[in-house]
């Protein structure tokens, strides 16, 4: 991962601790970390192949399904393999510049995925509520305009934070108790006023995906509408189909998203350990059964799947 070109007059690195209380297993909280690791990559993968090779598939719902892969991808990978690090071989250094551009990733894709699960419920709603207009108002052109969009939001607004940091003057006690660059977590190691910083993170956290959360419920309060003003039984049932895998992904990302950012802000009273695993499970969590909830929900997904891996 590359560095952003950022300077500091102190060249100190910061200690990452992993999981405190639990060092004595850290070995064995690997396997799971792994495992769901493996199962991500792999299954995210082959989502981003099938849809690639498949000239069927190449339509507004896939290749939104495609980018939320890339989110699952990015922020699975920009944690897991130094948290590996620090668990196999205890290698818990990290420089500044190298923090502070993995904690930039970190929350800028995460911003960039809860655009994609906006863009997600959006889809639905076109889908459902306008059916005949679903091939002007949503085409390629459009969901790779729209991704762009999301994209250059993340960038913008999670920016500052690093940049931020990095006029703070760090203290000499310079131990993460964290596997990764957690902005509150860096935030807490600098010896100035950080209340600009702190501030500024909270407003964006709850901000911004309080505006997503809006726009999504919005999306399906509609969708809901029109649902039940369906006569036919089974036009009602494949109209709710169709909206529950998105349903079980946004319900499993945002949900993990505030348990991890009201612990680790408001829950000082919790073991600290519990912070750490609940923010870990977030960025593992969902890349792992994202693509298992599509695939078994998703059916023109699912037999494009069963042909490439009984093939193999």
């Amino acid at each position: 991962m590359a560095a952003f070109n950022l300077t500091t007059s102190d060249p100190s690195p910061f200690i990452l601790m992993g999981i405190p209380g639990l060092e004595a297993i850290h070995i064995w909280i690997s396997i799971p970390f792994s495992i769901f690791y493996i199962i991500g990559l792999f299954g995210n993968f082959m989502l981003l192949f099938v849809v690639w090779k498949e000239q069927i598939l190449h339509k507004p719902m896939y290749l939104l399904l495609c980018m939320l892969a890339v989110t699952d991808i990015g922020t699975s990978t920009a944690v897991v393999p130094k948290a590996l690090c620090i668990f196999w071989f205890n290698f818990k250094g990290i420089t500044v510049s190298g923090c502070l551009t993995q904690m930039f990733f970190l929350h800028a894709i995460s911003i960039m995925e809860s655009a994609v699960l906006v863009t997600m419920a959006y889809d639905r709603y076109v889908a459902i509520c306008i059916p005949l207009r679903y091939a002007t108002v949503l085409t390629n052109a459009r969901i790779a305009q729209l991704g762009l969009v999301g994209l250059i939001r993340a960038v913008l607004l999670m920016l500052p934070l690093p940049l931020l940091l990095i006029r703070q003057p760090f203290c000499d006690k310079r131990v993460i108790p964290h596997t990764y660059c957690e902005h509150m977590a860096v935030a807490k190691m600098s010896c100035g006023d950080t209340t600009v910083n702190r501030t500024y993170g909270l407003v964006m956290a709850f901000v911004v995906i309080g505006l997503d959360l809006t726009l999504v419920a919005l999306s399906y309060g509609l969708i809901i509408r029109a649902v039940l003003r369906i006569s036919s039984k089974k036009a009602y049932k494949k109209a709710l189909n169709t909206c529950t895998a998105h349903i079980c992904v946004m319900m499993t990302s945002f949900t993990l998203f505030f348990f991890s950012t009201l612990t680790h802000r408001f829950g000082q009273s919790i073991t600290p350990y519990v912070h750490i695993i609940l923010a870990n499970l977030f960025f593992l969590i969902p890349p792992m059964i994202n693509p298992i909830i599509y695939g078994v929900k998703t059916k023109e997904l699912r037999n494009k799947v069963v042909k490439y891996i009984c093939r193999s």
